[in-house]
């Protein structure tokens, strides 16, 4: 635990509920007065679904869980073998799926920990780089991303519902 009061900790199969409502309630959060309504609500029922975290898991995936001082989860990042662009990906890359924190608890430390959680995590997979897709427009995640050492490499197109939005695909060397 923290001085903070909060934790970071492997997630494991058991924390697919945990991690489908941090990523709905944070994705929600923050595209609720962007992304069409509808839209939104399917893909935090369908992207976000203790399913869908439980399939990442048991498919070699590795999560971290940011939690509060009381054991509520309140952030997570995920870390996958690469769904971007083929082009952008380079052999052995790993990407940073998802690195969602509530907003109340973002500038306490707990975001630069899951981060950390996950480079050190790619760097033991022997990854030369770690990557990431992020909205356009989300300025304030771009702006955590290049303090933690990331550069724009590329863009891509993410559908969410009918409409597709574009993302700025980051990333980050990792040397050994």
């Amino acid at each position: 635990m923290s001085e903070a009061g909060w934790r970071v900790r492997p997630a494991t199969r058991g924390d697919a509920t945990a991690l489908a409502l941090v990523g709905a309630a944070t994705f929600l959060e923050t595209f609720a007065d962007i992304l069409d309504g509808a839209a939104v609500l399917a893909h935090c029922r369908d992207a976000n679904a203790p399913a869908a975290y439980a399939h990442y898991l048991e498919s070699g995936a590795v999560a971290w869980l940011g939690e509060t001082h009381k054991g509520a989860p309140v952030g997570f990042a995920l870390l996958i073998a690469p769904e971007l662009p083929q082009e952008l990906v380079q052999p052995g890359d790993l990407e940073l799926k998802r690195i969602y924190l509530l907003s109340r608890f973002h500038g306490i430390g707990l975001g630069a920990a899951l981060m950390d959680a996950a480079v050190a995590e790619a760097r033991a997979r022997g990854a030369p780089r770690l990557l990431l897709g992020v909205y356009a427009h989300n300025a304030r995640a771009i702006a955590f991303y290049r303090k933690q050492g990331f550069v724009p490499i590329g863009m891509r197109q993410y559908a969410v519902g009918a409409e597709l939005y574009d993302d700025v695909v980051l990333a980050r060397s990792l040397p050994n």
